[in-house]
């Protein structure tokens, strides 16, 4: 389209709607077959891919959008976990506020864990989050509340808003359900809003947007709070979803693994998160039950999609959508 101002053509660039009609049109396909979904599989496996699917969803936010690797996700996500669970069983309170306050408490380690790390970039960043998150894990392992290595056990799911019991595998799938989509929605807006487009920049030239005028620091904080929000959100979920909280939730190989879900689906991109966390956790169900040994196999087929598809599975495959596009 173009409009004319004193005889001189101005072209006016309007936004391309079919990417985000076909985004939209997949997520509602998605959306359907999730639906569906626990009439054919086993509900408490779809739920373990969800909570892990948001995990690692909230996690590409940080890595794939602003450029920060944070080797301690595992606090915010086991943290939560452990809160989520003294909250409920111990204190009684309702399943929706035990996933409140789990939520909470992870945002505020994120906002103290943020100050401290996001002084540094790189390597130092990734680091000083391990430490940190390390430090979370002895905190874990002493505090009496978390009973060490047995963790919180039993942890009774209740009644949702004093209507659902969560009780029923239905109703607490269709619940993590929820609790899933309204989190990857808050993502999708977050990346498409102009917050999103300011991370972006960060991510492919930071001195740029600093000459730009940008406090690039106050938006890697606020990125990192908020990635670490929905890691306790799934955390908490979680503890709900298994009636238990444990050291592994909190362990360094937890943060490990969701880097590795993130990279085999997709980095940066948004179905690609959740594409990773089914595909691990799928083979970690499978292989539990042979002689294979689990973190091995893993590790080999990892080693192939890095060097076959270099920009994970839902990466490579919009770029050869892309190509044929054209």
């Amino acid at each position: 389209m173009s409009v004319t101002s004193n005889s001189t053509p101005v072209a006016v660039r309007t936004p391309a709607r079919g990417p985000a009609i076909g985004t939209a049109l997949i997520a509602a396909v998605l959306l359907l077959l999730a639906v569906a979904a626990p009439f054919v599989l086993y509900p408490v496996f779809l739920m373990k891919v969800l909570c892990f699917a948001l995990f690692a969803c909230a996690f590409n936010l940080l890595i794939g959008f602003a450029g920060l690797l944070s080797f301690g996700h595992a606090a915010f996500f086991g943290g939560a976990a452990y809160i989520a669970a003294h909250t409920v069983k111990v204190w009684g309170w309702a399943p929706e506020f035990g996933l409140i306050a789990a939520t909470a408490v992870a945002g505020l380690m994120g906002l103290v864990f943020g100050l401290i790390a996001i002084r540094r970039q790189g390597i130092y960043f990734a680091m000083i989050t391990l430490a940190l998150s390390q430090m979370v894990f002895f905190l874990a392992l002493q505090l009496p509340f978390t009973h060490g290595e047995d963790g919180i056990q039993g942890v009774p799911r209740g009644t949702l808003f004093g209507l659902f019991d969560l009780g029923q595998p239905l109703t607490m799938y269709y619940t993590v359900l929820a609790i899933f989509v309204a989190g990857f929605a808050l993502i999708w807006r977050t990346v498409h809003s102009p917050f999103g487009q300011v991370l972006k920049a960060i991510r492919e030239n930071e001195p740029r947007a600093i000459s730009l005028g940008y406090r690039t620091d106050r938006y890697k904080l606020v990125a990192f709070v908020l990635s670490a929000s929905l890691a306790g959100l799934a955390g908490g979920t979680k503890a709900l979803v298994f009636q238990l909280a444990s050291l592994t939730d909190v362990t360094w190989q937890m943060s490990g693994e969701v880097v590795l879900m993130t990279l085999l689906g997709g980095m940066g991109t948004l179905f690609g998160p959740v594409v990773g966390a089914g595909l691990v956790v799928t083979l970690e169900s499978y292989l539990a039950s042979t002689s294979l040994p689990v973190p091995v196999v893993i590790g080999c087929i990892f080693v192939v999609c890095v060097l076959v598809f270099r920009r994970g599975i839902v990466g490579e495959l919009m770029h050869w959508l892309k190509i044929r596009a054209k």
